[in-house]
């Protein structure tokens, strides 16, 4: 079991594509996202849960219907708390397991909301990757299609990287112009010490 490393960054920040140079030196990722998405579907402690809290509408065919549980929980603080109340300590321990189960130096866990959630304190360190706004912006509007009026309402409801970066042991700069895979490497060779 090596260093377990938290990895963060807002919408269009570019997590995803920093998280692709550590794979490709080797480093096993822990998506928390998608992993989420998983447990939903398959975890029966999970699933009964959300059916007792949002109806059996929660589920379509035996799997999470996105849609219904989306429109429950958008822009609706109370109801989207009950959802990550039940989701985020399943994704944490699983999260966990795994991390304890990787024999690598050490390994990432990727994940949107990594300080919103306080997952980032049973982590050995954290990074953010930053980005300016407007950049932000372009990339997700580009990215899935959508409004700069969309775009801004998913960015509210995250945490500012103001404040992520108070909690982050580490900040990567991912604006297009700093170099990208120097920062990666310097890490990559601080975590393997």
């Amino acid at each position: 079991m090596g260093i377990k490393v938290g990895i963060a960054g807002g919408i269009g920040s570019g997590k995803t594509i920093v998280c692709d140079v550590f794979k490709v030196l080797g480093i096993p990722i822990y998506n928390a996202d998608l992993e989420a998405k998983l447990i939903m579907n398959k975890s029966d402690q999970v699933r009964k849960a959300i059916i007792a809290a949002f109806g059996d509408q929660a589920y379509q065919d035996g799997l999470l219907n996105r849609e219904f549980l989306s429109a429950q929980v958008f822009n609706n603080a109370d109801q989207l708390a009950k959802l990550n109340a039940i989701v985020h300590p399943a994704v944490i321990q699983a999260a966990e397991d795994w991390a304890d189960a990787q024999t690598a130096p050490y390994s990432l866990k990727e994940a949107s909301i990594l300080f919103e959630s306080g997952s980032y304190k049973k982590l050995d360190y954290t990074i953010l990757v930053t980005a300016p706004v407007e950049i932000r912006i372009a990339r997700v509007m580009q990215r899935d299609q959508v409004t700069r009026e969309q775009v801004l309402a998913r960015m509210n409801n995250q945490l500012p990287d103001e404040e992520k970066a108070k909690l982050a042991d580490f900040v990567i700069i991912n604006d297009g112009i700093k170099a990208l895979i120097p920062q990666v490497m310097a890490l990559h060779r601080q975590f393997q010490k």
